[in-house]
């Protein structure tokens, strides 16, 4: 099942639904702002069985429009890290977005002016269901302000900044696409149309369930948490010259299986 969150043409009112190819079957015809984190939450799969209407007609959100927590893990794939000089780490390295900073998979991302390094990073998002398991997956970008991550010791502002997490385009659930499917998809993104980034999550250091399991040590997960699992090697920032994102750039982001995500800086 793929959930989604969407909004109709001229409305401000969200409702929730399962996207069946090219169309979007809303679970009822009321608005419904939290009806994907409670199926999430609940397990249900029952089809969706509401209005239908062209995918194309409707404008997606983030699937969950406000996630409680955002996490993300660094330094997680092997060929990243070496194109950074750095050794692969022992342990997950894990770091918080604030909930600010989720946005629609169509974005806009804004660019603060406190920083002239913003940077991509393509990622396969974990989207935790019931009783703290795996419920689905997700494309999102880990917007990162380079700068502020060489400069502060703590990556909140530079990873957390609002709108530094497009995400989406839904959420394919765990019943349709296994863990250890979700562990070799291709992963790519583009700038401006050029490829950046090409690789396949089979290069993780740790598995989506080796996260799960590291932040779930001290924090209860719940229905709805969003967790980044790295990003492939490609990023602006080890480019020679170093090569980042300026008002205007459109950033495209595909994982297989699991759609694509494209959007603006502003």
């Amino acid at each position: 099942m793929r959930l989604a969150t969407f909004l109709l043409p001229g409305s401000s009112e969200p409702l929730a639904g399962e996207v069946r190819d090219e169309r979007v079957v809303a679970f009822s015809a009321h608005p419904a702002p939290d009806g994907v984190r409670e199926r999430l939450a609940s397990g249900d799969r029952t089809p969706a069985s509401g209005p239908d209407y062209a995918l194309a007609e409707v404008t997606l959100l983030a699937p969950v429009p406000q996630p409680r927590a955002i996490f993300g893990i660094g330094l997680n794939y092997a060929a990243h890290a070496a194109e950074g000089g750095k050794a692969a780490p022992s342990q997950p390295i894990v770091f918080f977005k604030q909930p600010g900073a989720s946005v629609a998979p169509s974005g806009p991302v804004r660019h603060p002016a406190v920083t002239s390094m913003l940077d991509y990073e393509a990622e396969l998002a974990v989207v935790i269901g019931a009783d703290g398991q795996i419920g689905g997956f997700a494309v999102a970008d880990d917007v990162s302000a380079r700068d502020l991550q060489r400069s502060e010791p703590q990556w909140v502002r530079a990873k957390g900044g609002d709108t530094f997490c497009p995400w989406g385009p839904w959420i394919t659930t765990a019943d349709e696409l296994s863990v250890s499917e979700a562990e070799d998809l291709q992963i790519r993104a583009w700038v401006n149309g050029e490829l950046r980034q090409d690789s396949r999550t089979s290069d993780l250091i740790f598995g989506c369930q080796a996260c799960v399991d590291f932040i779930a040590e001290s924090i209860a997960l719940q229905p709805g948490d969003l967790i980044l699992t790295g990003t492939p090697s490609g990023v602006g920032v080890h480019m020679r010259p170093s090569r980042f994102l300026t008002p205007g750039d459109v950033v495209r982001i595909e994982l297989e299986r699991l759609g694509a995500i494209e959007h603006p800086v502003v």
